[in-house]
């Protein structure tokens, strides 16, 4: 009997301005918070040179994988790639890191919230205001894309603002001495120790661009993906690498960088060096950099979601989180089940906390994880399906092919063994992870077998050329 096909059932309704604000957004957050402990391992001149090689892979990535999104435009993004080129297996591991990545990365986000309403209201217990948060955002993903889309592009537009204010407010209080001050992981000269410094800072690096790639989720719910997605991802990652930059050099430049090495909040207290704890610049500050943890936050639901949805309608999760709210026509169930593992993760601590590192650094470390993972397999997807299938419809073509797609796959496998060997507690958790969802993908065939067909994900049935 001839399979059923699949039925798109998210509304195509984002042009090119939603899915720029959904890529930076998603990503933004990291310019607040997560990248300062990098200077903890690497120093400032330490972490520059990280950020720069991991700025490297992302922009040559994003360029390679925008072949990959424009081909194949499918709410399961790197799942979908991995499955067309790979099979069942190859969906299995991109999709399960990919979940992993954006499953984990919300609950961090979350308590840098959390962190930042604390410096408002010293009171509010910050894992109170975490939970909080995801349960506000969940309700707004729930009530429709275009609402989500629209809110996710002000509060990116805000965010970016905020960061322009930032660099310009301490430029008056800043002095390169200070950023070069004991910038090798602590030292004033380079040494071996400097060397470890740069590869333990890998993740805190990633972590100013970690997500980017989500916006590819939204592809069945952009109108005219080939088009729209193209404009949105590289306009997204010149904008962040530039802010990245910017944010870190100033922020190393206005005293003593180490005092800002190993907390939530870098870029209040920075500013706080600058201009005291009673200026209204800090209080707006805090108020404003909210909404770039908002709007990471908020797209990163949206991602999770998309993902979940894709690879539960696809018979890799159980078929009842591919359901779609029949009012608001948005994957509900995937939904509330990311917020329900992060909210148990916020509240993990002595579970989460081990290998000397606080619950965000380990839960960054765990998403970072995932992300590699992910890079790799969908570069290797694009080696694949350009040998397999070369007549396949290719809107957008990665320049400097394979020259693009081999820098960041190189970077990407150095990173994720550099990673591995410095951080093999988490690493340890991460491999369980895949190998208890590879455990569930052998015993649930039955469900793959009763999926719709998804001409996306079968070789030679998605658009080709004649």
């Amino acid at each position: 009997m001839e399979k059923q096909k699949v039925i798109r059932e998210l509304k195509p309704s984002l042009k090119t301005i939603h899915l720029w604000g959904i890529a930076v957004g998603l990503v933004i957050s990291g310019e607040y918070f997560g990248w300062s402990y990098g200077w903890a391992s690497a120093g400032t001149l330490g972490f520059l040179v990280t950020s720069l090689v991991i700025a490297a892979m992302y922009t040559t990535f994003i360029f390679s994988y925008t072949e990959l999104t424009t081909s194949i435009p499918h709410a399961g993004g790197p799942f979908a790639y991995a499955r067309r080129a790979f099979g069942p297996t190859g969906g299995f591991l991109a999709g399960a890191a990919t979940l992993i990545e954006f499953v984990f990365a919300p609950p961090a986000i979350a308590l840098a919230i959390g962190a930042y309403l604390n410096v408002q209201f010293p009171g509010l217990d910050p894992k109170l205001a975490a939970v909080g948060a995801f349960l506000v955002f969940m309700a707004l993903n729930i009530l429709g894309v275009q609402i989500a889309a629209t809110f996710e592009l002000f509060v990116t537009l805000l965010a970016i603002g905020e960061l322009l204010v930032f660099m310009g407010v301490v430029a008056p209080g800043f002095s390169f001495g200070n950023f070069v001050a004991n910038g090798w992981a602590g030292a004033e000269q380079f040494s071996s120790l400097a060397f470890t410094g740069i590869l333990a800072a890998i993740p805190f690096a990633i972590w100013f661009f970690l997500a980017i790639e989500g916006a590819a989720m939204a592809a069945e719910e952009a109108e005219d993906p080939r088009r729209t997605i193209p404009k949105a991802y590289i306009g997204g990652i010149l904008t962040l690498v530039v802010l990245a930059v910017g944010v870190m050099i100033m922020a190393g430049g206005v005293g003593d960088w180490r005092k800002l090495a190993n907390i939530n909040d870098p870029l209040p207290q920075a500013m706080k060096a600058v201009v005291g704890d009673r200026s209204g610049w800090l209080h707006m500050l805090v108020w404003i950099g909210l909404f770039g943890l908002i709007a990471s936050f908020h797209g990163i639901i949206m991602g999770y979601s998309r993902q979940i949805f894709a690879l539960a309608r696809a018979g890799y999760m159980p078929p009842w989180f591919a359901k779609v709210h029949p009012r608001f026509k948005t994957p509900h169930r995937a939904i509330l089940l990311g917020g329900a593992i992060g909210i148990a993760a916020i509240f993990s601590d002595e579970w989460i906390k081990f290998g000397g590192q606080t619950l965000t650094a380990n839960i960054i470390t765990m998403s970072v994880f995932g992300a590699l993972v992910m890079y790799i397999m969908s570069m290797l997807s694009l080696f694949k399906l350009r040998s397999n299938e070369p007549r396949l419809e290719r809107p957008f073509r990665a320049p400097f092919y394979p020259l693009f797609p081999a820098i960041a796959l190189a970077i990407a496998v150095v990173s994720l063994i550099t990673m591995a060997w410095l951080n093999q507690l988490v690493f340890t958790g991460f491999v369980l992870a895949l190998l208890t969802g590879f455990g569930y993908f052998l015993a649930t065939k039955h469900h793959r077998d009763a999926a719709p067909l998804d001409e996306m994900l079968e070789v030679g049935l998605a658009a080709s050329k004649d």
